[in-house]
């Protein structure tokens, strides 16, 4: 392929891709924003899961290590009053 074919092509490509961009209305325009706002809305909602599960995980972990250091300190007591 030579670069003036390949230009060319590109160009028409390029032309065509307006031409469909601009043949929108503005009904579709309405669609278009009530789906992008439903994905939204979709998208809120896996965060929101995504984080509640991660932030109940490092609570149980905290939560763990504290139980742990609790012991610790306990059986450090017990020694010291026998």
């Amino acid at each position: 392929m030579t670069i003036k074919s390949f230009l060319l092509t590109a160009a028409l490509a390029a032309s065509s891709l307006a031409t469909l961009a601009m043949a929108q209305t503005a009904k579709d325009d309405i669609k278009d924003a009530g789906q992008d706002v439903k994905e939204a809305g979709k998208a809120t909602g896996a965060a929101a899961k995504k984080t509640a599960k991660a932030t109940k995980k490092t609570a149980k972990k905290g939560t763990h290590k504290v139980a742990q250091k609790t012991a610790e300190g306990a059986e450090k007591v017990e020694q010291k009053t026998r």
